[in-house]
């Protein structure tokens, strides 16, 4: 069975765009792996993109690390004409930023995702990232400075829904997301369940030096072919403070 764009629409939308609402989007095989030769992509077929294209079309920012951005080949950052066309008659600008996250700056300004965006990008960084690189990248993005000597995930969850940034969407990668859990500020889970054995040394979708708990509820449970789409939300009633 194919996937449907309009029940996307409806089962991936959320209650109350004004709150704050982080989402987390991966993919990962029958056995844990996050990617297949280094990269997401090759775990998914046209069904994930289409998933992948709609939690896109509902957000407000992407949210991505740096690391991820080299490892997986981002480019510009630019909605279809379908996609944008559904956005402004919903009452969303037709094209949306990305927030890259980056405590070294290793971003070069020239990189597509600065010279070839729809919309200005954002960079989330550290006070103490390099004030010269944090100056270079000023000129080609807006630099948010969200915690001293790491990037604070609440600080940067703040001022995102300060910027009118409410629906974010982080698609990576997963020591950013593990930073995310640390903080307490992942809101929803959306995984694809790639139908492969991986093996090999590929990680897992999460990365952090801490062990710790955070339950979660499952919203819904899609299929196209033998491909798994899972959405899960946090259990606790009350949301990280902004």
């Amino acid at each position: 069975m194919m996937l449907d764009r309009d029940e996307l629409n409806i089962r991936y939308r959320v209650p109350d765009r004004t709150l704050p609402h982080l989402r987390v989007n991966f993919i990962a095989s029958l056995d844990g792996a996050a990617t297949r030769e280094g990269v997401s992509g090759g775990l998914g077929n046209a069904d994930d993109r289409l998933v992948f294209d709609t939690l896109r079309m509902l957000a407000d920012v992407i949210v991505v690390g740096a690391g991820t951005v080299r490892a997986e080949g981002y480019v510009g950052i630019r909605q279809g004409p379908a996609d944008a066309a559904w956005r402004v008659r919903h009452g969303l600008p037709a094209q949306l930023p990305v927030a890259i996250v980056s405590s070294r700056l290793d971003l070069e300004p020239s990189h597509a995702l600065f010279a070839d965006t729809a919309v200005r990008p954002l960079v989330v960084t550290h006070a103490a990232s390099p004030l010269r690189r944090r100056a270079e990248l000023a000129e080609v993005a807006d630099v948010l400075v969200c915690g001293e000597d790491a990037v604070d995930p609440r600080l940067m969850r703040a001022e995102l829904a300060r910027r009118g940034l409410a629906q974010m969407l982080c698609e990576g990668g997963p020591n950013l997301f593990g930073a995310l859990i640390d903080a307490d500020c992942v809101d929803e889970l959306c995984l694809t369940v790639s139908p492969v054995l991986e093996g090999g040394p590929a990680g897992r979708i999460s990365a952090g030096a801490a062990a710790i708990t955070r339950e979660m509820s499952l919203l819904h449970v899609l299929t196209a072919g033998d491909m798994l789409f899972l959405r899960y939300a946090r259990r606790r009633a009350s949301s990280p403070s902004v």
